[in-house]
């Protein structure tokens, strides 16, 4: 009997691999045979240091001389310093000048405990309603910069302004110092990240969107997503020791929530994280433990997001969650916790992709809008002209056939080398690899029809190519599959990982360096005193308990500037703000004036202001003026085939409102005009003209 429980129980073992027990015992056994390696000689341990030393000083002036470059250009573009503040606040346009309107509101505030609850108990920027701009408008941003401003003793020495976009300019050069690490850790030379920094900045009209918005959200929090996936690269490295292990693994949970709470839309961009990272599981089973801990850092920042921003209810059922949580526990929440933004997000994806049709106005306006839209071929063609997208192509197809050679062993049964050398050739093995090159492949489909998407994936395209290029890894691995004999393959590859990346940075150097020097040398200058008056008639003119209303984008200009009450906001993850948006454009529409009226005195507005460019529009893209869509959404027009035409008797709003005569004159009167706006005081008394 002993003799055969002997091979029981040695089977037994090697069925449960798992268990404590093994796990130590294999510890074990593997500390016993493993001989202790020697310690590295001074001079090697001094070469590391000045690599390392050289490395961190590069990525560390690569983000400094960035957001002195962001500043100076800011600066020259719109002569910022020569400016009043009026004509200042008017360059942040849109959702811009709300979020930059509530910095302002705070710094104002006589406490910062008082400042939260005006923020939160909000009923002063939208007429019927009280809102919790914090929570609605993810507002943290300019409730730390408030802070900072006054705590540091700011205020005596800078302009609130200056303060608000030097915060911005210098999470762009923290941005810019992660991507630059994340390529530095993937190919092991920091000219990696050298490369990657000209590529992101010499494409920046495809990388940030910092020149044109500075208050905008994913400005605040791309720079903690870059900085997570510095992170994530160096914790899914198998080489870390664990002191390191420890530093990426705390880093990556304070960047992951940081970045969950700067962001409204973070979750969606964590989900497509979190899908890579499950198929990192499949691919590579060293890791499971690893991506597992990723989720847990998901779990708790999503829980912690949810009670510090009010309870919000996307979070709950973010796809993240559904993704990560259990399904079952994710399906009661959404069951218990309604929520309609997913619901939106559904519908949209929907019409965008063909799969079902609408003549909702609101719909349809988002649709046209730009960022919403396929990449144009100047998009393809910038990224050409600059080297990135040919060097990135390359890249990704070679990653992409070394991880289905991974594959293809796995399936046939073949064991993987626990450690692959620079020899092997075999870059789609490491586990860090598998996960970039997954998650560029899902962005970059999402930002091939929706053209917003671009300033999330473009900043990895540096990054991957960068790393390939330079990595004498992925050259070994192209000259393997073609059996290089004439030269020694290490050598060449060697060779080509610090010539290649030499030659595209002399060449970048000679071609784009004049130009950006030049754009610092120019002097621009924003113009736009059609607003500036605009403003100025409202502050001088207007009583202070008046309510505006017009198209949402001129709104927030208007709440910033003037600080007066308006009828909507220019923003989308509301479906009351959004109905409202559709209301107020019907000033566009073929309405009557009673109509018109009727919507404007519904939510209490005191004036009305016809924009002209809106009115006048002649847009380039087909049926996307805005009285275009409002003429479909009221069945003005046939849309398609078999359409009800509802023949309008009237006019266009904004053209005949101007004419002055009856009945329009009964209910609005012109109180200032000029070359770009038409504010008309609406009648509290209608006095009926025959």
């Amino acid at each position: 009997m002993a003799e055969e429980e002997g091979p029981t129980i040695e089977l037994r073992q090697r069925k449960k691999p798992k268990s404590s027990e093994n796990k130590e015992s294999a510890k074990e056994e593997k500390i016993s045979v493993t001989p202790v390696p020697e310690r590295a000689p001074k001079h090697v341990l001094f070469q590391r240091f000045a690599k390392i030393f050289i490395g961190c000083l590069a990525a560390v002036t690569s983000g400094m001389m960035y957001a002195l470059y962001l500043s100076a250009y800011h600066e020259r573009k719109f002569w910022f310093s020569n400016r009043q503040e009026l004509e200042r606040e008017i360059t942040f346009q849109g959702d811009s000048a709300i979020y930059y309107s509530y910095y302002k509101d705070m710094l104002k505030a006589p406490s910062f405990e008082r400042g939260v609850y005006e923020l939160t108990h909000n009923n002063k920027t939208v007429s019927l309603k009280t809102i919790n701009a914090v929570q609605q408008m993810s507002l943290y941003p300019e409730l730390i910069a408030s802070v900072l401003y006054q705590a540091t003793g700011s205020n005596e020495m800078i302009e609130p302004v200056y303060f608000y976009i030097g915060i911005v300019f210098g999470l762009q050069g923290i941005y810019v110092t992660a991507l630059f690490v994340t390529s530095w850790l993937m190919s092991g030379t920091w000219l990696a990240g050298m490369l990657t920094v000209a590529w992101f900045i010499i494409n920046r009209v495809d990388t940030t969107r910092i020149e044109y918005s500075i208050p905008l959200r994913e400005n605040w929090a791309l720079p903690y997503f870059a900085c997570q996936v510095a992170a994530l690269t160096g914790y899914l490295k198998c080489n870390l020791n664990s002191y390191a292990e420890r530093f990426c693994y705390l880093l990556m949970s304070a960047s992951t929530y940081t970045f969950m709470m700067m962001w409204e839309y973070s979750h969606y961009l964590l989900f497509l994280q979190a899908i890579s990272l499950f198929l990192l599981d499949i691919f590579s089973v060293d890791q499971s433990d690893k991506v597992h801990e990723v989720y847990k850092i998901y779990i708790f920042s999503l829980f912690l997001g949810y009670l510090l921003q009010f309870e919000n209810p996307a979070l709950l059922v973010s796809p993240l969650l559904s993704l990560v949580a259990a399904l079952m526990l994710t399906k009661c929440l959404q069951m218990f916790v309604p929520h309609k933004e997913n619901g939106h997000m559904l519908k949209f994806l929907e019409v965008k992709f063909g799969l079902n049709m609408t003549k909702n106005f609101t719909m349809n306006w988002l649709l046209c809008q730009e960022s919403l839209q396929a990449p144009s071929q100047d998009f393809f063609l910038r990224l050409t002209q600059s080297s990135l997208l040919p060097f990135y192509i390359l890249v990704l197809i070679i990653c992409l056939l070394s991880m289905t050679q991974v594959i293809i062993r796995r399936i046939n049964g073949k064991s993987l080398k626990e450690t692959v050398t620079l020899e092997d050739g075999r870059i789609g093995e490491r586990p860090e690899i598998i996960y970039h090159v997954i998650h560029t492949i899902l962005l970059g489909s999402l930002a091939m029809v929706i053209e917003g998407l671009k300033y999330i994936w473009t900043p990895y395209v540096c990054m991957l190519a960068a790393f390939g290029v330079c990595s004498p890894e992925l050259w070994m691995t192209l000259f393997k599959w073609l059996r290089l004999r004439t030269i020694h393959p290490i050598l060449l590859a060697l060779i080509l990982s610090m010539a290649v990346p030499t030659i595209i940075g002399l060449s970048l150097w000679k071609e784009f360096f004049p130009r950006l020097m030049t754009e610092l040398t120019e002097l621009q200058e924003f113009y736009d005193p059609d607003t500036v008056e605009l403003m100025t008639w409202i502050k001088r003119q207007a009583p202070i308990a008046a309510v505006f209303a017009g198209s949402p984008q001129l709104m927030g200009a208007i709440k910033l500037c003037t600080g007066w009450m308006v009828t909507s906001l220019p923003l989308y993850n509301d479906d009351d703000l959004l109905k409202r948006n559709e209301n107020i454009y019907q000033i566009y529409s073929k309405r009557s004036a009673e109509d018109i009226y009727k919507i404007l005195t519904s939510y209490k507005a005191n004036y009305l202001i016809v924009e002209d460019a809106i009115c006048n529009e002649v847009g380039t893209m087909r049926g996307c003026r805005v009285k275009d869509l409002l003429d479909v959404a009221n069945g003005h027009v046939v849309c398609e085939e078999g359409d009800k035409l509802t023949y309008s008797k009237y006019g266009r709003f904004c053209h005949e409102v101007k004419i002055n005569y009856s009945p329009y004159v009964n209910y609005f009167t012109r109180v200032y005009w000029n070359r770009s706006y038409f504010v008309y005081k609406i009648n509290t008394v209608i006095s009926f003209q025959s």
